[in-house]
């Protein structure tokens, strides 16, 4: 072999050997991606073993408080619709007796209502409140009163049937809560702790109840075309009014029938649309998971609705100095004049 062939022959195999360098990378990626892809096989696989059994509605007694308008009606219609008894539990009792009659309409079931309806299989918490307004024009006591109704008002019904469903080794407790128990924004200075203090509640029974085949659904339904959200505008500030329009209006029948389902699935988290989606996998933190699903899911999505949130904080900011600015300059104009 003359050196020239000797010398070509290194060189290729210097080449050759090098170029596994360079494909390593590659060789690398395509691995974890196999892997990642199998991982994920595996969980779907597996996450409907560890899901707990779905409710039967169908014949089940759901009680609903705050059910005689808005979403709390709307829920007691969607579960009548799918077979369930319903007692509603309301202040007001003309209203009470009228959301009785519309309710009533959607009868599946022969069963009369006078009949012994036996324990409840379902607690629907919707009893609530809501008031806004910035945070030195709110009365102290409207900080005690909505924590009243919005907290301890889900606290002494769920106390009420707990010890039962303990006992039967069934059922399902939700708590309805709010976006604005996700996240605290500008005029709800006194209602999103209300709400947010839900999600400690329910975290924590949900750990305890667990064991007895008890789930825990905490929902976070976006502003709803209900009389309260139309009594709650009337007092908005500005700054609330203009950041609760970048996000639309649901109607009740469409939040009721997606949080049913979650609560019939024992999901502990029921979110409505893009925005509420985003804002549950930004805030599960240590929130139980159904799922393996979903919580791979919410690692995965992490990143990027941290990174389109920070988009939402800077424009709500934005907002807000807008407004403090155009009063400033309005309250300068009035003593010119």
């Amino acid at each position: 072999m003359s050196s020239e062939e000797g010398l070509s022959s290194t060189i290729t195999d210097w080449l050759f050997i090098n170029s596994w360098w360079l494909l390593l990378p590659f060789i690398m990626l395509l691995v974890v991606a196999a892997f990642i892809v199998a991982f994920v096989l595996l969980l779907y696989m597996i996450s409907p073993l560890i899901s707990p059994k779905p409710l039967k509605l169908n014949g089940a007694h759901v009680v609903v408080t705050g059910g005689s308008s808005g979403i709390g009606k709307s829920i007691a219609v969607e579960c009548y619709k799918q077979g369930a008894f319903i007692t509603l539990v309301a202040r007001d009792e003309a209203k009470l007796l009228q959301a009785k009659k519309e309710v009533e309409k959607f009868a599946i079931n022969d069963k009369q209502a006078q009949e012994k309806l036996g324990p409840v299989d379902m607690l629907v918490n919707c009893a609530g409140l809501a008031i806004s307004g910035k945070f030195e024009d709110v009365e102290v006591d409207r900080f005690k009163k909505l924590m009243e109704v919005n907290y301890l008002g889900s606290v002494y019904p769920t106390r009420a049937v707990i010890t039962t469903m303990k006992e039967r080794r069934m059922g399902r407790i939700m708590f309805v809560s709010s976006q604005a128990g996700q996240i605290g924004l500008f005029g709800y200075t006194a209602y999103s702790p209300s709400k947010f203090a839900l999600r400690g509640l329910a975290e924590s029974l949900q750990m305890e109840i667990k064991p007895y085949n008890i789930y825990v659904t905490v929902a976070y339904p976006p502003d709803t075309e209900t009389p309260g959200l139309a009594e709650e505008n009337k007092t908005k500030p500005l700054e609330t009014k203009l950041i609760s329009e970048t996000s639309g209006v649901c109607q009740p029948d469409q939040v009721a029938k997606i949080i049913v389902r979650d609560a019939v699935q024992g999901n502990f988290n029921s979110s409505v649309g893009p925005d509420g989606y985003m804002l549950s996998a930004l805030t599960c933190g240590m929130s139980p998971v159904t799922s393996i699903t979903e919580g791979l899911q919410q690692i995965v999505t992490m990143g990027l609705f941290r990174t389109i949130a920070l988009f939402y904080l800077g424009s709500f900011d934005s907002i807000v100095r807008r407004c403090m600015i155009q009063r400033e300059q309005s309250k300068a104009a009035d003593k010119r004049e």
